[in-house]
């Protein structure tokens, strides 16, 4: 039974050309520029260093001392993950719409919001070796996407993303370990070998890195506001913040259509044999189960269900105590 999910008609709706769409699938990424407001990103950013500084507390992180000093505030972390689960604002852009906007072309129309990172990169801090998203982040099927909004203008002295255009064609290397980077059938392919240390900063070390040459690579420049999505096999990769003075923060988050299998939580327990019910349903619909926001940002896990009736879909709605359909806007 098939079905056709209405994208909602909002006044701000970001449209995504198919020339982009088109690009994204050929190259493994696509810039949407100044895709977030200024403002927004300028309260993000604020609340950023909010949680820095200790004035909003993080969960299972010390507070500062009194008068710490910013190296010692850096050390407490340089980034976060999973802040959407105890924080509202970042709950709130985990499920910005007009990122979502966006995902329900590249992966959607129905849309899993998997996970958040906030990267901090201050000068001589941050860098990333050569990796590829599904090696740490498993769906069946591999639908993952990620998703890097800029906080600061993000260039080749700060640490800026680099990648290797066209990579999203190669399979997943995976970890001799069998918890890593299994996306595959193990033993379908005739020749897939094994990496070791993917992430490691020192290319002689990484040994995804050997892979990565196979490509030009070029450098992602982007200003606050912008959004960068990427494919979940392409290559990519940063080096330290080799600014004096400038920070490269940014606030990355995963998704995958909601329709996929994740046995993933970020390496904490879940009941059963998927982490589904963990997720939030940030767009569209699905068979498996899915969790609500916590802070109640709108998306459609908050919306009434839907029901699928011949070619179209309806969400059910409460009236005058009876149940009434009406097309989906998603």
């Amino acid at each position: 039974m098939s079905y056709r999910l209405m994208a909602e008609d909002r006044p701000d709706r970001y449209r995504v050309p198919v020339e982009d769409y088109s690009a994204y699938q050929r190259q493994g990424f696509l810039v949407v520029r100044s895709l977030v407001s200024s403002a927004e990103v300028e309260g993000l950013t604020r609340h950023a260093m909010d949680l820095l500084y200790g004035r909003i507390a993080v969960p299972g992180v010390e507070p500062p001392p009194s008068g710490a000093t910013e190296d010692q505030l850096l050390q407490r972390f340089s980034r976060v993950h999973m802040l959407h689960r105890n924080d509202e604002k970042s709950e709130r852009f985990l499920l910005e719409p007009r990122i979502l906007d966006v995902l329900e072309v590249l992966i959607g129309p129905d849309v899993l919001a998997l996970q958040t990172m906030l990267f901090y990169n201050s000068p001589g801090r941050g860098g990333q070796g050569w990796h590829q998203d599904s090696f740490y982040i498993t769906t069946y099927p591999d639908s993952l996407i990620g998703a890097w909004l800029a906080l600061d203008r993000a260039d080749e002295e700060t640490g800026c993303l680099w990648i290797a255009p066209g990579s999203n064609h190669e399979p997943i290397y995976p970890s001799p370990d069998p918890q890593s980077g299994f996306v595959h059938s193990d033993g379908a392919f005739g020749d897939l070998h094994s990496v070791q240390n993917v992430s490691h900063l020192e290319d002689a070390t990484n040994t995804l890195a050997p892979v990565a040459r196979r490509y030009r690579w070029m450098p992602v420049v982007v200003d606050p506001g912008d959004v960068i999505f990427f494919h979940p096999h392409l290559l990519h990769r940063s080096w330290p913040n080799r600014s004096p003075d400038r920070w490269r923060r940014a606030f990355v988050s995963h998704y995958c259509n909601a329709r996929s299998w994740v046995p993933w939580n970020h390496g904490g327990p879940y009941e059963g044999e998927c982490a589904n019910a963990l997720h939030i349903l940030a767009r569209g619909m699905t068979h498996l189960p899915y969790a609500k926001p916590k802070f109640g940002t709108p998306c459609a896990a908050l919306e009434p269900p839907v029901v699928v009736s011949g070619r179209t879909a309806a969400r059910v709605m409460a009236k005058e105590g009876e149940m009434a359909k009406s097309e989906v806007k998603a």
